[in-house]
Formats: C-alpha cells, structure tokens, sequence
C-alpha cells in the first residue's frame, strides 16, 4: 500500500499529466515533482497541469513527490499551491496528497503541514487522503461536503487527532487514521480520541478506522463503550499491536454484532483468542490474519518509519 504510486484513486484511474486521450473528469491527474529536488518541481508539474488539461473538469488530483520528502523549506508547498489554483479547479472532489512510495521516502519523513487550508479553500471537496506525518497540523474545521478524510501515517500528531474530533463534519462516512508510535510523532491516548468516539461532529459516520497504533489495546477499550460504534457499520483495528488483552476488553463491552466488518489483521492475539473474536461475533466479517508473534516484550506496528 505504500510501496508502488497509486494507479486508482476515487474510483478513476490515475494518469500523469501529458497522458493523451483521457477525458478530464473521467481520471485522477497525478502531479508530481522530482523526488530528489534537482528537476522539475511539483509548481512546474501543475502548470503542465493547466496548460494540457480542461481543469474546470478535474474532480481528482494526486499530489505526488514535491522535492525531499523532509525539507521543511519544502513541506508546504503543495498546499500553498493547491490554495493558489482552487479558481482554477472548481469541479475538484477528491485530493491525495503525497504519493511518495517507501524508495522515494519512507512514510515518517514526509513534510506535511496544515492541510486545513485545503478545506477551506475547496467547500465541494469530498475526499481528503494524505500520507505522512511528520509536521502535518489540522485546525477545527467546519466543511458541509467531505465524505472521506484519510490520514496514512508512522506516527499522527495528538493535534491532529482532536481536531477531527473538535471538527463538524456532517457528511463524512468514512474516517481512518493510521496513528502509529510516539517515536514518530503518534502521540495521541484516550483523552485526544474522545471526540471522535463521542461522535458529536460527525452524524453520518459508518466506518472508523482507529490503526496501525503501538497503544492498540487501550484503543480497543476505549471503543468498547465508544458512543459512536452503535451506528457505524464498519470497525477497523488493524495494523497494529492488538493483544488477547485488547481483544478481551473489546468483546466486554457494548455488542458488535450490528458490524458488517470488523477488521482486526495484523495482530499479537493468540489463536485461542482469534477463535473466540470470531466464534462470538459469529455473522459479522471478521479479519484476525496475519497474525504477529511478539519479540520477546516488543510487538511491532505494520507502517513505522
């Protein structure tokens, strides 16, 4: 998932900028600048952009390599740009910013920044992905359009967490956050979850992905008797640390069999404990592969560094 650029994205195919015979708004435009900073630059790629391509048609960018991933005199530019050019794409729906797979950088050195702006400068957006960590800063946002709101990284800032959750964001069915270790800026606990899981700015909200964190376990225990599971139809715990204790914790409290999916891969559980997830939420699609045997007292996360 991190190791090859994306070749869909908002259900259309991507396509670089300069590919003929793609019709505007029927592909995702990638735009992207030399990952190694010495060539064209990402500024150069979105003037390629409007120069070849009815932009008042492109519903889906993906904002790939902007220079070395972990510049700070870099790291928010394509922001300030995307900014720059929302007049220019006014038919926009759906961003993914930094495409960067593991050759180019890996996921905690990517210099993101606050992405708020991006909110608020495309009120029709539905869709917001962003890859990396390191820097990224959200603001409370109101926005009435955003359906999607993805965060894939080795470690999300505990700012970043309690803003979605300070957040109103009443359309938005489709929450995951990929919180990672405190060694790369995953810092958030029980308390910076909170919001989120009382569910009070997001009515719409089906499926919440809570992963990929090293404090899997006191995620577990803090969903159990989260407010907002009783109406989502989709739970994902996966990528991370999760224990028989965290699995133990999960299964006392509120029922989960109103779930479609529960995703659970990528685990420390036992195979005693595997069993018993799914023999007790028997009709509900549960995932417990994939899983991890500890090293010695250490139990590793899927996506660190």
């Amino acid at each position: 998932m991190i190791h090859e650029h994306l070749t869909e994205f908002y259900g259309l195919p991507v396509r670089y900028v300069g590919a003929e015979g793609e019709v505007a708004s029927q592909v995702a435009w990638r735009v992207a600048g030399d990952p190694y900073g010495s060539e064209a630059s990402i500024g150069d790629s979105l003037q390629e952009l409007f120069g070849k391509v009815d932009c008042g048609d492109v519903r889906a960018l993906v904002v790939g390599t902007w220079g070395w991933a972990h510049d700070d005199d870099r790291a928010d530019v394509p922001v300030a740009l995307l900014v720059e050019a929302a007049e220019r794409l006014p038919a926009l729906e759906a961003i993914f910013l930094g495409d960067y797979v593991s050759e180019e950088s890996e996921i905690s050195w990517i210099g993101q920044s606050d992405v708020t702006p991006l909110l608020e400068a495309y009120p029709r957006l539905r869709r917001l992905d962003v890859r990396g960590g390191d820097g990224l800063e959200l603001r409370p946002v109101e926005h009435e359009a955003l359906e999607t709101l993805r965060f894939e990284t080795g470690g999300l800032p505990s700012g970043v967490v309690r803003a979605v959750g300070a957040s109103t964001l009443p359309a938005l069915r489709h929450l995951e956050m990929w919180l990672g270790e405190e060694n790369y800026s995953g810092d958030s606990g029980p308390d910076d979850w909170a919001a989120i899981l009382a569910g009070r700015g997001l009515p719409a909200l089906t499926h919440l992905g809570l992963q990929d964190s090293e404090r899997q376990d006191d995620v577990a225990a803090a969903v159990a008797t989260a407010p907002i599971v009783a109406r989502l139809e989709s739970l994902d715990l996966s990528m991370g640390a999760l224990s028989d204790e965290g699995a133990e914790a999960l299964l006392a409290g509120q029922p989960l069999t109103h779930l479609k999916r529960l995703n659970l891969r990528h685990n420390y559980l036992s195979e005693e404990m595997a069993g018993k997830v799914v023999e007790v939420l028997r009709g509900v699609e549960v995932d417990v592969s994939e899983r991890q045997e500890p090293d010695g007292d250490w139990r590793f996360i899927e996506v660190s560094e």
